[in-house]
C-alpha cells in the first residue's frame, strides 16, 4: 500500500540571512509567517488597532522554515516522494542542505522524487526558504515597465491589499506536506457524468492514471454504504477506464429544490492481486446548464442556470477568503459559513477571483447542503503578463486545481477572471473580439486575453467538458456593462455614478454577479479590534482607528452620502450609528433583490436570472460590504435578504405618474402616487393565496388604517407575477401613508409572506414613538423559544440584539404593524431573560 507520512511536527522558523537568528517553534502546521510571529510575540496581532502598519516589514524579509523527519526503509522497487500541497509563494526547498525544488505559485501542488536522496532509517532535514514575493514581483515588473499590470499578484493577499482587507504579505507552508512511499499508485482518479435530459439515466465515465507496475483496478460506486456498481479493469499503458450506467439515479439538487444524495467512487489498485493503493471521491449526479437564449419582448439573451431541467433564480452572495491567515480556518468554520448562507435562502455563492481556490471543506459543505458554486480562476482586476514561463505556470495552476475540484457537484460554472476585461476597457487596451488568432493576442497590450481565451479554455475543455466555462466575469455582451447578455457587476450604486438605490430596477442585467452596499459590523466586532475594547478612547465614529480599519478608498464619503440621502441618523451613540448603517444597507440590498427578482417572469421572459450580493463574509474585523462579519455575526441585511429570497414573497414599489395640464406647463402638473404590487413564487408548485392590503396613516397609531383590498389569487410556480396597481393619492397623503400587504395561504396555513411599503426616502418620514412596545420571550416547545413583539404604532426596522454570540435569532429587522404580534424564533435565551435583549428601531430626526 501507499504509505503516507505527514511531515507536520517539529517545524521551526526564523528570519533568513541572519546566521545568529534563533529558530522558534511554529504556532501550528500548516502555517504562515504572521501566525508564527504573533505566536512568538515578535509582532503584535495585526488585527488590533493600527498594528497592520507595524508589521509591514514582515512582507519584505526572507523567512526560513525547517524540520526533521525519519525516513522509513525504502525497499527495492519503491519510490519516496515528498508531496507539498502549497507553498506561499516564491520558495526554495532543500533536503539535507541540497536544493530540490523552486516554486513560484502558491496554488500549484508539488511532488519531489527523493528516492535516491533520503537517508533511509535516519533523520532528514527539510528546509524551505521563502523570498519576499512583493520584492520579487517588483523586480519582475521593472523588467517590463511598459506593461500595464493593474493589480499584479504573487499570492492570495494580492500584495497591496483589497478595499475590504489589510495588506499583510504572507509566506509559509500554507498547506500540508507529506512523505509518500509506494511501489505503484494512482496519479489521478477522475470521472465525467452525464444525466440524460429525461433524468432517467446517468452515465458515469471513470478514468484513472497509474504510476508503477499495477495490473488491475477495481472501481466501486456506493450510495449510503450500498454498492450500486462495481467492475475490475485491467491497467493498460498506465491507465484504466470504465463506464457505469445508473438507471433511475438519485439526483443532486440545489437547496430547497430537492435532496443532495452523494455517491462515492472508490478505486482499488492491485499488483497481481495484492492491494497497493486506494482512492475515493464523493460526487453527485445532476444535469447543469447555463441557458442563453433569445427573450420575448427584450433584446439580448437570457443567462440563468438550469439544474435537472429546473430553471433556478440564483439569489446569493460573493465569497472572499474568510481570514487573512488561511491555515487557521478549520472545517467547522467553513461549515458554519455555508450553513448561514443556506439558512439565508441563498442558492449560489461565487468564489471571487482575487482570493484562493478554496479548501476541500468549503466545497464539501456546499455539496452537502445544495449550495451552487460559481468558481472564478484566480485572476483579478489586472492585465496579467503572457510570457512563456508565466503561461506554463498558469496552465499548471489551472490543471492542478480543476483536477482537484472537478468532482464537486456544487460547481456549475468556471470563469477565467474577475473584472480583467473591465480593466481592459478602463485602460483602453487593445482588444478585438473578431480577431480569433491567439498568436495575435500576444502582440497586443492586453496579452492576458491569451490566458482566458486560450490557456484556461483549453484546460476546461479537456478536463471538465460538461461544465460551462466563461472567459471572465463580467462578460458576455458588447461590453462588460452590457445588461442584455452574460453577467454584469452593477456598481453604479456605491461606486460609479452613485445612483440612488431606489433605482435598482433601471440597473438590472441578465445576471448580476456583483452589487453591494457597505455597513458597519456589530459593536462587539468593533470592540474586538480597538486596543482597549469598550473603554478605548477611539470608540466613536470618525476616530482615526475606526477610519484606519475601513479599507475602501472614499468609503467614509460614500457611506455618508447614502446615509444622508436615506435615513435619519446620528453619530452617537456608536451603537445607533451602526444600526443606521445596517438598516440602510438592508434596505438597499432588499430593494435590489425584490426588483431584480421581479424580472424572473417565466419561460422566455427570464430577464434577470440571478443576483449575487457583494459580499457574504469578511477576512478580518472591519466595516465593509459584507452581510455577515468576520465573527459570523449577521448584519441586519442578512435577515432582510433572507426574507427577500424566500420561496414566496409579496412586494410593492411606489411610482409617481405626472400629468401636466398642457404640453408647455411646468407649474400645473398633477402628481399621482401609485403602488405596484407583485409577487414571486420560486417553488415548483403554484400557490393559491388570499392577498390583503391595507393603508396606514403613519401618525394615527392603531386606528389610522383603511382596507385597500382583499382578493384571491394564484401565484404560478417559479416566476414573478404582476398583481395590480392602485392609487394612494397626491403627494401630501402619500408621504404619510404606509401600505401593508399580507399573502395568506388559501388552505388556512396562515401568512406565507408579508411586505410593508414606506414613503421614501425614510429620512423624511415622521416616525411615531411607540407608547406601548412589548417584547416577551415565550416557550415554543421542542423547537426552542420565541420572542413575541407587539407595538401600538408603526415601527420601521425593529431590531434585536443580545449580550453574547450564543443567542441566535431566526429573523430580525422587522417592520411592526399595530395590532399584529410578530414572532421570532430564538436560541440561547430562556423565558424571563428579556433583560439580555437590546432593541432598536428607526427614529425621526427630531427624536435623535
Amino acid at each position: 500500500m501507499v504509505r503516507t507520512i505527514p511531515i507536520e511536527h517539529g517545524w521551526t522558523f526564523r528570519q533568513a540571512g541572519i546566521p545568529e537568528a534563533a529558530w522558534s517553534p511554529v504556532s501550528r502546521f500548516p502555517t504562515n509567517i504572521h501566525l508564527d510571529l504573533v505566536h512568538s510575540k515578535v509582532i503584535p496581532d495585526p488585527y488590533i488597532g493600527k498594528n497592520e502598519q507595524a508589521v509591514q516589514w514582515v512582507g519584505e524579509k526572507q523567512w526560513a522554515y525547517k524540520t526533521t523527519f525519519t525516513s522509513p526503509l525504502i525497499l527495492p522497487g519503491q519510490k519516496a516522494v515528498i508531496t507539498i500541497d502549497g507553498l506561499d509563494c516564491h520558495a526554495t526547498v532543500l533536503l539535507n542542505g541540497r536544493p530540490v525544488l523552486k516554486t513560484r505559485d502558491m496554488f500549484i501542488p508539488e511532488r519531489i522524487d527523493l528516492t535516491k536522496n533520503l537517508h533511509s532509517l535516519s533523520e532528514n532535514e527539510l528546509e524551505i526558504l521563502f523570498e519576499s514575493t512583493y520584492l520579487v514581483g517588483k523586480k519582475l515588473a521593472e523588467k517590463d515597465s511598459i506593461h500595464k499590470y493593474g493589480c499584479w499578484n504573487g499570492d492570495a493577499s494580492r500584495l497591496a491589499g483589497w478595499d475590504w482587507g489589510p495588506a499583510l504579505l504572507t509566506c509559509g507552508p500554507w498547506r500540508p506536506i507529506s512523505l509518500e512511499v509506494y511501489t505503484s499508485r494512482f496519479v489521478d482518479l477522475s470521472f465525467t457524468t452525464e444525466v440524460h435530459r429525461s433524468l432517467a439515466v446517468a452515465e458515469i465515465l471513470v478514468r484513472c492514471e497509474i504510476e508503477g507496475n499495477a495490473t488491475d483496478v477495481k472501481f466501486e460506486v456506493t450510495l449510503r454504504d450500498r454498492v450500486v456498481a462495481a467492475e475490475t479493469v485491467e491497467v493498460i499503458n498506465g491507465s484504466s477506464s470504465t463506464i457505469f450506467w445508473a438507471q433511475k439515479p438519485e439526483l443532486w439538487y440545489p437547496a430547497r429544490y430537492g435532496s443532495q444524495p452523494l455517491y462515492i467512487l472508490r478505486a482499488f489498485l492491485y499488483i497481481e492481486g495484492k492491494l497497493c493503493d486506494g482512492r475515493s471521491k464523493r460526487f453527485g449526479l445532476r444535469r447543469a446548464e447555463v441557458i442563453q437564449r433569445k427573450l420575448q419582448d427584450e433584446p439580448g439573451t437570457s443567462f440563468f442556470f438550469e439544474i435537472n431541467n429546473i430553471p433556478i433564480f440564483c439569489g446569493g452572495t460573493n465569497w472572499i477568503p474568510a481570514d487573512m491567515f488561511i491555515p487557521r480556518i478549520d472545517p467547522s468554520r467553513y461549515q458554519a459559513w455555508i450553513k448561514l448562507a443556506v439558512d439565508g435562502n441563498q442558492s449560489m455563492i461565487r468564489i471571487w477571483g482575487g482570493g484562493i481556490y478554496e479548501e476541500q471543506a468549503f466545497y464539501d459543505a456546499c455539496d452537502e447542503t445544495g449550495m451552487l458554486v460559481w468558481q472564478d480562476f484566480m485572476f483579478a482586476c489586472g492585465n496579467y503578463p503572457a510570457n512563456d514561463d508565466f503561461l506554463k505556470t498558469v496552465e499548471r495552476e489551472a490543471t492542478a486545481n480543476v483536477k482537484r475540484l472537478r468532482h464537486h457537484p456544487c460547481i456549475v460554472i468556471w470563469t477565467g477572471n474577475n473584472e480583467d476585461y473591465q480593466y481592459q476597457e478602463t485602460e483602453h487596451l487593445q482588444y478585438d473580439p473578431k480577431d480569433t488568432n491567439p498568436n495575435n493576442w500576444l502582440k497586443t497590450d492586453f496579452p492576458a486575453r491569451y490566458i482566458y481565451e486560450k490557456v484556461l479554455a483549453d484546460v476546461t475543455k479537456e478536463l471538465i467538458p460538461k461544465t460551462y466555462y466563461q472567459f471572465g466575469s463580467p462578460f458576455g455582451g458588447k461590453s462588460t456593462s452590457d445588461p442584455t447578455r452574460g453577467d454584469i457587476h452593477q456598481w453604479n450604486v456605491w461606486h460609479g455614478t452613485q445612483e440612488r438605490y431606489q433605482s435598482w430596477d433601471k440597473l438590472c442585467g441578465r445576471f448580476v454577479s456583483e452589487f453591494g452596499m457597505a455597513a458597519f459590523p456589530s459593536a462587539r466586532t468593533i470592540d474586538s479590534y480597538l486596543p482597549l475594547g469598550k473603554d478605548d478612547p477611539e470608540r466613536y465614529v470618525q476616530s482615526s482607528t475606526i477610519d484606519f480599519n475601513s479599507k475602501a478608498v472614499g468609503g467614509e464619503r460614500r457611506l455618508a452620502t447614502y446615509l444622508i440621502e436615506n435615513v435619519p441618523y446620528s453619530h452617537t451613540p456608536l451603537e445607533y450609528y451602526i444600526y443606521c448603517t445596517q438598516i440602510m444597507q438592508a434596505e438597499c440590498l432588499a430593494t435590489a433583490l425584490r426588483l431584480w427578482k421581479r424580472e424572473w417572469k417565466g419561460p422566455g421572459r427570464e430577464y434577470c436570472g440571478g443576483a449575487l450580493v457583494w459580499q457574504l463574509n469578511d477576512c478580518w474585523p472591519t466595516q465593509s460590504w459584507s452581510i455577515v462579519d468576520y465573527y459570523l455575526r449577521p448584519k441586519l441585511a442578512y435577515y432582510v435578504t433572507k426574507r427577500e429570497l424566500a420561496d414566496i414573497t409579496i412586494n410593492m414599489k411606489r411610482v409617481v405618474e405626472e400629468i401636466p395640464a398642457d404640453e408647455n406647463t411646468r407649474a400645473f402638473i398633477k402628481r399621482v402616487h401609485k403602488v405596484q404590487v407583485f409577487g414571486t413564487n420560486l417553488s415548483l408548485q403554484s400557490r393559491e393565496c388570499i392577498l390583503q392590503v391595507s393603508n396606514w396613516n403613519i401618525l394615527a397609531g392603531d386606528t389610522g388604517f383603511d382596507i385597500g383590498f382583499d382578493e384571491r389569487m394564484v401565484l404560478p410556480s417559479n416566476q414573478s407575477t404582476e398583481i395590480r396597481e392602485f392609487e394612494i393619492g397626491a403627494e401630501e397623503r402619500a408621504a404619510r401613508l404606509v401600505t401593508v400587504a399580507w399573502l395568506i395561504d388559501s388552505k388556512d396555513v396562515g401568512v406565507v409572506a408579508r411586505s410593508v411599503n414606506w414613503p421614501e426616502p425614510l429620512k423624511h418620514v415622521q416616525f411615531p414613538q411607540p407608547r406601548d412596545l412589548q417584547v416577551k420571550i415565550v416557550g415554543d416547545g421542542k423547537d426552542g423559544n420565541a420572542i413575541e413583539i407587539r407595538s401600538d404604532c408603526l415601527v420601521k426596522g425593529f431590531a434585536l440584539d443580545a449580550d453574547d454570540d450564543g443567542v441566535v435569532f431566526e429573523d430580525n429587522c422587522i417592520d411592526l404593524v399595530p395590532g399584529e404580534t410578530t414572532r421570532i424564533g430564538v436560541k440561547g435565551l430562556e423565558v424571563g431573560q428579556e433583560h439580555r435583549l437590546t432593541t432598536r428601531y428607526l427614529k425621526a430626526g427630531i427624536d435623535l
